[in-house]
């Protein structure tokens, strides 16, 4: 397990990085419909929710490739051009119909801002989409930095999308967290020496405690406990 070594944290941490998509919002249901839809224009049959789940966590491209793939033959590149340029518009415009923000997270984001302690948020999810759903829930201005999946040349699981994000936010990666649900997620976090919190209820297809994070939460309600439990210097 990552800890913060010594007293550096002294009583709080840096900054706490947060992915987007089965982290804090389940976006599952308007994703799936986003897939299905352009998959139907296709006349291909339509991918479970429960299979859509597993499949998000690499951008749009990499869903859409997943669900023509599991239907049948996969388009060549410029049709998959063209079909995610409708996938994009299909889903900008319905991108928040059934997202939900995961329950408590709110609260924590909240609790954190109050304490002063910077917030970032790392998806690998287009920044476009990433700033509109974050604009219509109002966490916007919660966040000090905001970065997507083409913010950079690199993303999740490279590192440095995460140290990236910390240099916005003016937040070292030693004294850092990162929160997350997939295995993009933790690898990132562990290559960049971030201790970080797997939360259960993500889309990770393995379950999280395999992926090896330093702790684990099953709701929001226990992530001040799972803080407090990465260092013997924060206490809540």
């Amino acid at each position: 397990m990552t800890k913060f070594k010594g007293n550096i944290m002294a009583i709080k941490p840096s900054g706490v990085i947060f992915d987007l998509d089965g982290t804090l919002v389940d976006s599952a249901r308007d994703l799936s419909a986003a897939l299905n839809h352009v998959l139907t224009q296709a006349n291909r049959p339509g991918v479970a929710l429960s299979e859509v789940r597993h499949m998000v966590g690499d951008g749009a491209r990499a869903l859409i490739i997943k669900g023509f793939s599991e239907t049948g033959h996969l388009p060549d590149a410029t049709e998959i051009d063209i079909i995610q340029d409708e996938f994009l518009s299909y889903y900008s415009d319905h991108i928040t119909d059934k997202t939900i923000i995961f329950p408590g997270a709110l609260r924590v984001i909240e609790t954190l801002a109050d304490m002063k302690i910077p917030l970032g948020l790392c998806t690998n999810k287009a920044i476009k989409l990433t700033k509109k759903i974050m604009a219509e829930f109002g966490l916007t201005d919660y966040f000090s930095a905001i970065v997507g999946g083409d913010s950079f040349d690199y993303q999740k699981p490279d590192p440095r999308h995460l140290t990236s994000t910390l240099e916005i936010m003016k937040a070292t990666p030693e004294r850092a967290i990162m929160v997350g649900d997939s295995r993009n997620d933790i690898i990132a976090a562990q290559k960049a020496a971030i201790p970080v919190i797997g939360v259960s209820f993500g889309y990770s297809k393995m379950p999280i405690a395999k992926l090896g994070p330093d702790m684990i939460i099953d709701h929001y309600d226990d992530f001040l406990i799972a803080l407090g439990g990465l260092s013997e210097d924060f206490q809540v």
